[in-house]
């Protein structure tokens, strides 16, 4: 048993380095967004003579640029969708270890 909470102990401190450390170790960083970076790279590689394969199926509809607070949602919408669908298998694979624990079949 204190095997067992050193180690998630020990794993949090770890989580928290991770997440703490670059924030003081990158001061004066700046942090953008990889679609901007993207185009940036291409209109400096290519220069003006660069022209996009498509335009984005959303703003081909609404006939524009989609505003960032709907960019955002559909974001959102996408995470929430995937981290449903993760939670659900993960919640299955522990019920059906928990079943065959309780019938004997535990290959383990």
């Amino acid at each position: 048993m204190m095997k067992t909470r050193s180690k998630v102990i020990i794993l949090l401190i770890i989580v928290f380095l991770i997440a703490i450390v670059p924030l003081f170790a990158l001061k004066g960083a700046e942090f953008g967004g990889s679609d901007d970076a993207g185009g940036e790279a291409i209109s400096t590689i290519m220069g003006e003579e660069y022209t996009p394969w498509f335009t984005p199926v959303l703003e081909t509809a609404i006939g524009g640029e989609i505003p960032g607070e709907v960019e955002s949602l559909v974001f959102c919408l996408q995470t929430g969708i995937g981290v449903g669908v993760i939670a659900f298998v993960m919640g299955r694979l522990v019920e059906r270890s928990k079943q065959e624990k309780k019938n004997g079949k535990n290959t383990h």
